[in-house]
């Protein structure tokens, strides 16, 4: 054997340990990897089977006798004794819930409160023990942890998806025109019928209600967060409604005049203009006209008409305060006194 079969041998012979080295790795990341899929698959699993007893599915009668519609969506019990939370847009001007429960059983519900612009509601049904789902904290939520979705798609009944939170803080535009702040956007898959479903954690806990999914998207879902229902579910129980606060116009957004913001100190880009005014509300009793631009309302900036109904809320109804706005390049200052803004019907 000369010097070259040699080395020919001793490359050869490399190679095999080299590849016998490689599939003694991948068959290592193979096996240290079961353990964790496994872990994440009973943790889909234990946070399904802990939820789905909440799981009920709405079927809601819309418009007159005879000339009748049926919507369908999801809901889940949070309290023990049947009251079960859904989307506004599934039982909004029902004349009639029917409530499948994971049971089986088909009963009627009472609507008892409903927030379009939240696009939550609150109904009942009379069951001698309800087993509701836990509601966590959306608060402490991190983008790419564990979603579970859970509901209804398609009349497919107790439907689980998996993915993951892929951002936090989104806003979303309820049906009512008006903006849903702290909305969840998540992967996990939704369709039609999962409306007002529950989003889950790993544990099993309530982060989200599912309420929107962008038609022709892949991937792009969102869900209330829980702790906005939280709170619209008090509004709820305490007055069937959410109390907001209003003004008495309507308006659009329009920019301000750099040279006006300058001469009058204001960080306003742009503010909300006044089209028209709701004779004996609290915008004609402060003297506001149309044209005018509101710049600030109780000491904060107002470039949009998103801000300004975020400023005007529960806190705002019956207090007597100072909105700031430009008419013909003047800066003026009226007092004014916001109102209680009528329910939606």
């Amino acid at each position: 054997m000369d010097g070259r079969d040699q080395s020919v041998r001793r490359v050869l012979g490399e190679a095999e340990l080299s590849h016998s080295d490689a599939t003694d790795r991948t068959a290592g990341e193979q096996h240290s990897d079961a353990p964790l899929l496994d872990a994440c698959s009973q943790a889909v699993i234990a946070a399904t089977r802990r939820v789905a007893p909440a799981v009920v599915h709405l079927n809601a009668g819309h418009g007159a006798p005879g000339r009748e519609r049926r919507g369908t969506g999801s809901g889940f019990f949070f309290t023990p004794d049947g009251l079960l939370l859904t989307n506004s847009h599934v039982v909004h001007g029902a004349r009639d819930i029917r409530v499948s429960t994971a049971d089986g059983d088909e009963l009627a519900a009472d609507l008892l409160g409903d927030d379009p612009d939240s696009d939550l509601a609150i109904a009942r049904i009379s069951v001698k023990r309800a087993q509701p789902a836990v509601l966590g904290k959306s608060a402490a939520l991190q983008v790419g942890q564990l979603a579970i979705a859970i509901g209804n798609p398609l009349g497919f009944e107790h439907t689980a998806t998996v993915g993951v939170v892929s951002a936090l803080g989104r806003s979303l535009r309820a049906r009512s025109h008006r903006l849903i702040d702290d909305v969840i956007q998540t992967d996990a898959a939704l369709n039609p019928g999962n409306s007002g479903g529950l989003l889950v954690n790993a544990r099993g806990e309530v982060i989200g209600v599912n309420t929107a999914i962008i038609p022709g998207a892949q991937g792009i879902c969102f869900a209330t967060a829980i702790d906005t229902a939280q709170w619209v579910i008090g509004q709820l129980l305490a007055h069937g409604r959410v109390r907001r606060a209003a003004l008495g116009i309507a308006g659009a957004n329009s920019p301000l005049a750099r040279r006006i913001a300058r001469h009058y100190d204001l960080p306003n880009a742009s503010g909300v203009r006044i089209q028209t005014i709701e004779r004996g509300r609290s915008a004609d009793a402060a003297g506001m006209e149309s044209g005018d631009l509101i710049v600030r309302y109780d000491g904060e900036t107002v470039e949009s008409i998103d801000q300004l109904q975020r400023v005007l809320d529960e806190r705002r109804i019956d207090v007597h305060t100072t909105a700031v706005l430009i008419r013909r390049a003047q800066r003026l200052e009226l007092a004014v006194t916001a109102h209680e803004r009528p329910s939606r019907r």
